[in-house]
């Protein structure tokens, strides 16, 4: 089969075996020559080769070290090493190290060197088509992440009217006028806005770059309790907290993990329980800080507990969007923190958190 387009350079210390070279597969390929590897590069730096063929024995370099040394400048052209020894080690160093894709003793056969050059030029061409889908997979992937983003941003902002305006209604006293109408606007609203709160935190974490910043955990942590426990003033907070060395973080994240968590343990407390509550230890110290959230909530199943860091899992008892403890899960993935869960049905859920101190 003739490819002519297929590009390949032969370097050998030996003329003879050159121009041999060239006199059986110039109808095949476009070939390039170069007595050495000096002359090997030259041609490299003009010329985009797609398979390089090299002689193991030359004076100065060897076929092995050659290739080494341009794995970084010139990692795409497959390479194929000829050699008339049977140098074992030499082989087994270079394929371990992937600088060659094979080798091939001399005197070569015409049919199998055809061959094996053919196969090389394969193998190249699917680098290059798996690196170009992947960029263009990428490419695709952040469109999509930024149309999320832009649709659910912009979304935000007339849902956050329409809450508004449930406000006024409650504070007019109007909002039992309707029978259940209300609450129903008022249900759903605040249900939109949470998916859209988690779509546009799974956003966030995937793009924002960490910034280490001074992190209070003794502000931090009462603010986050006021901001989700608006809508729920039955469940008590119980917090204790040890800071006495600066903690350096990323803020957002930090956040972000907080937020997830205290938001689920006032969100799954069990509705016939007479005293929920919910406590928070976090104990800061030079190289991380340890945080415990214990809930007296329904708990989590065994067979569940393996599957709730998952992608839009949710169990039989979860109405939420399944995002939640798999951002919590991917922000501390961006950290370098641990997260560990312990649940009972009948006492509730406790999640332990390391996150290091990068200061």
């Amino acid at each position: 089969m003739s490819a002519p387009n297929v590009r390949v350079l032969y370097i050998d210390d030996e003329e003879n075996n050159l121009q041999a070279f060239k006199a059986s597969f110039r109808r095949q390929y476009e070939i390039y020559t170069a007595i050495s590897a000096a002359d090997g590069l030259k041609i490299l730096e003009n010329v985009s080769v797609h398979v390089i063929l090299a002689d193991q024995k030359m004076p100065g370099t060897t076929g092995v070290e050659f290739f080494k040394s341009i794995t970084d400048t010139y990692p795409d052209p497959i390479r194929i090493l000829l050699t008339g020894y049977t140098d074992i080690e030499a082989l087994a160093d270079a394929i371990n190290h992937g600088d060659i894709y094979r080798y091939i003793t001399k005197p070569w056969n015409d049919l199998e060197l055809h061959n094996s050059i053919k196969n090389a030029y394969d193998a190249y061409r699917s680098k290059i088509d798996l690196r170009n889908k992947m960029a263009e997979l990428e490419k695709t992937n952040d469109e999509l992440n930024r149309f999320i983003y832009s649709i659910s941003h912009e979304l935000r902002a007339p849902l956050v009217s329409a809450m508004g305006i449930v406000n006024l209604v409650k504070m007019e006293g109007m909002f039992e006028s309707s029978g259940e109408y209300w609450s129903l606007i008022e249900t759903c609203s605040n249900k939109l806005d949470y998916y859209i709160q988690k779509t546009l935190q799974y956003y966030k974490n995937n793009k924002t770059v960490s910034e280490h910043t001074l992190v209070d955990f003794n502000k931090l942590v009462p603010e986050l309790i006021d901001l989700y426990s608006y809508a729920d003033k039955e469940t008590t907070f119980s917090t204790n907290i040890e800071q006495e060395v600066p903690f350096y973080g990323d803020a957002f994240r930090i956040e972000v993990i907080l937020g997830n968590l205290i938001s689920n343990a006032i969100k799954y407390q069990k509705e016939t329980e007479a005293n929920k509550k919910v406590n928070i230890h976090i104990e800061v110290r030079k190289d991380l800080a340890e945080i415990s959230i214990h809930d007296n909530g329904m708990g989590i199943l065994n067979e569940h507990l393996e599957k709730i860091f998952t992608q839009f899992f949710k169990s039989k008892v979860n109405h939420g969007s399944g995002l939640g403890l798999f951002i919590v899960k991917e922000a501390l993935n961006k950290i370098n923190g641990k997260i560990a869960v312990s649940s009972d049905p009948a006492e509730g859920t406790t999640f332990k958190i390391t996150i290091p101190n990068v200061k």
